[in-house]
């Protein structure tokens, strides 16, 4: 044990909540008469919780700025601690080059990069799922070899992934306490887990954090932003330390991600230490105490957040000037190439989405559907598309009716469609790079002659697609999609998608968990093929990404539209207010 003045420790303390631990600066004499430990329980059979051990490195204690909650001669805790980490995969990719880190105890430490810069690769080494090439870890000063992801969890650090991992079948409660059941005995000697136990634990633990779930609700029946609070309360009912958030509200609604990040902030205040990886500047800046910057593997800038623009930022991530307005010319619409006319959905449990929505989109314009998340705006896109059945109205492309007409006719009719959801609709996870962007012409030639597929082919029409649209990948063409970051696998489908040349392409959520550099390039892509005469319909839940590509905007509200006007005759609080049926009250009243 460390006898110097300053130290850290863990102390057992009574109170009116019962014994808890808390950290809290430990003077000499104490240090004598106490034990510094860390209670930690298993957690071996869970496989979808990682976790990430706490460093404190006191050798660099000189270095860093003073938490406001510590007495001026108290340093600040180093937690976490990585040291020269190298990673290459195979194919000679460098994943992560020479990075160091430091972690600081009780702050909010962003992580921003490019899609591919290594951030994923770089947590998955703190998590036990690689090992470094090359580099030490240091959790609270002493060096660790994470064997393991279990490893890593029964060391008191949670994440919360970009796509949850999640049994869709299970209840919260169930998904919650997996691997860690609360156990009763029946008959006095037969162990069975005790739900009503654990239905209870989670009750109070969601009440405690602010976190508000019905723990026998399914899975499979509730909303993204609850999931989201499920993987949250997985990591605290294992009384997790450090809490990593991979690109937290990324398919979240404007009102969820202020909630989530009132969350973050007060988990913080907890004494939680917070990693947060994010394309969004803003939120950094809302939030953030440090922001480390990766660009191609390599660590850029450690910065106080405080003091440091988003242009800064934006700049050192992208390694050149970003442009945060596209600049266009005027739309210059032409015919009709799509017309909706009275279209009516309903979803699977036979509950209206989509009433009574006609809506044109002309060659040279874009059309923007802007709406609140569940307003019914992405069944407009599916049923036009043909993943969903219209239950009425009829859905024209360049004046040939295709309501009932299957997906592939569609798309050769002339429809380019990105999805929301890319990995159940936009990809073949278990795929290559490759066949995945040959999936809407593999059967035709030059891919396939006289039904033998030529290889060769496909990877040339790859190499192509990957340095235009810059998707990074360990193996280049040969990369399983699975393997890759979000990002890069939507770079994936809309390198595919516009390269079908369609009369209309359909672009929903398009930038999704894209980094700024990327956002950037794709509304100027999104542009370039409204220039060429290609008609453009819009749905993302980004109201800044709508003003700023947005022709015409249709606002939708309960699964009816609200408005349709020229963006130019629109500002953002007007669409908010549409978005919030707020104009169509005072209309009515």
């Amino acid at each position: 044990m460390r006898r110097d003045i300053g130290y850290v420790g863990i102390v057992w303390s009574s109170g009116n909540s019962g014994e808890r631990a808390v950290h809290r600066p430990v003077s000499t004499r104490e240090s004598q008469e106490i034990f510094t430990f860390t209670r930690v329980q298993s957690n071996a059979r869970i496989c979808n919780i990682f976790a990430i051990q706490a460093v404190t490195n006191r050798n660099h204690f000189h270095r860093q700025t003073k938490m406001p909650y510590l007495e001026e001669t108290m340093e600040q805790e180093i937690i976490l601690e990585a040291r020269n980490i190298t990673k290459v995969y195979p194919g000679g990719v460098v994943a992560n080059h020479n990075v160091n880190l430091q972690i600081k105890k009780g702050e909010i430490f962003a992580l921003l990069g490019e899609n591919g810069a290594g951030k994923s690769t770089l947590m998955s080494m703190l998590f036990g799922m690689y090992e470094p090439d090359e580099g030490e870890i240091y959790i609270r000063g002493e060096k660790v070899k994470l064997e393991s992801p279990n490893h890593a969890t029964k060391l008191n650090i949670g994440m919360v992934h970009q796509h949850f991992k999640l049994v869709s079948n299970y209840t919260i409660a169930e998904n919650i306490v997996m691997g860690m059941e609360p156990v009763k005995k029946v008959l006095g000697c037969i162990p069975v887990v005790d739900m009503k136990k654990a239905n209870q634990d989670i009750r109070e633990l969601s009440e405690k954090y602010g976190l508000a779930v019905n723990p026998t609700d399914v899975i499979s029946d509730i909303n993204v932003s609850t999931q989201q609070r499920v993987e949250i309360l997985k990591m605290l009912y294992r009384e997790a330390e450090i809490l990593i958030f991979d690109e937290p509200t990324a398919v979240l609604t404007p009102q969820e991600i202020d909630f989530l990040l009132d969350i973050i902030k007060s988990l913080r205040d907890d004494g939680k230490t917070i990693i947060l990886i994010t394309h969004k500047l803003e939120e950094i800046k809302r939030i953030a105490d440090r922001c480390a910057i990766l660009n191609r593997g390599r660590l850029m800038d450690v910065m106080d957040v405080a003091t440091t623009s988003t242009k800064v930022m934006a700049n050192k991530m992208v390694g050149r000037e970003v442009n945060f307005e596209t600049e266009k010319e005027p739309a210059k619409p032409g015919k009709t190439i799509l017309d909706i006319q009275h279209l009516n959905v309903y979803n699977k449990q036979d509950f209206q989405v989509v009433k009574d929505v006609s809506l044109e989109v002309h060659s040279g314009e874009i059309v923007a559907i802007a709406g609140v998340a569940g307003n019914g705006q992405v069944e407009i896109a599916d049923a036009i598309a043909g993943l969903i059945p219209a239950r009425s109205g009829k859905i024209l492309l360049n004046g040939r009716d295709i309501t009932d007409l299957s997906i592939r006719e569609r798309t050769t009719e002339g429809i380019s469609y990105i999805p929301e959801d890319r990995q159940n609709y936009g990809l073949v996870m278990d795929f290559t790079l490759s066949e995945n962007l040959a999936l809407r012409n593999y059967y035709k030639e030059p891919f396939c002659h006289k039904g033998v597929l030529d290889q060769k082919i496909f990877e040339d029409n790859s190499e192509k697609l990957i340095e235009k649209y810059d998707i990074r990948s360990g193996q280049g063409s040969k990369t399983v999609v699975r393997s890759m970051s979000g990002g890069n696998q939507q770079k994936a489908i809309i390198a595919r998608e516009v390269k079908q040349d369609s009369s209309l392409m359909i672009f929903v959520q398009p930038t999704r968990g894209l980094d700024i550099g990327a956002i950037e390039n794709i509304h100027k892509q999104i542009i370039a093929e409204r220039d060429k005469g290609k008609a453009i319909l819009l749905i993302s839940l980004e109201l800044d990404e709508i003003m700023n590509c947005a022709d015409t905007i249709a606002v939708i509200y309960n699964g009816s539209i609200q408005k349709i006007a020229k963006a130019s005759e629109l500002t953002t609080n007007e669409v908010g207010e549409f978005m919030m049926g707020v104009k169509n009250k005072e209309k009515e009243a």
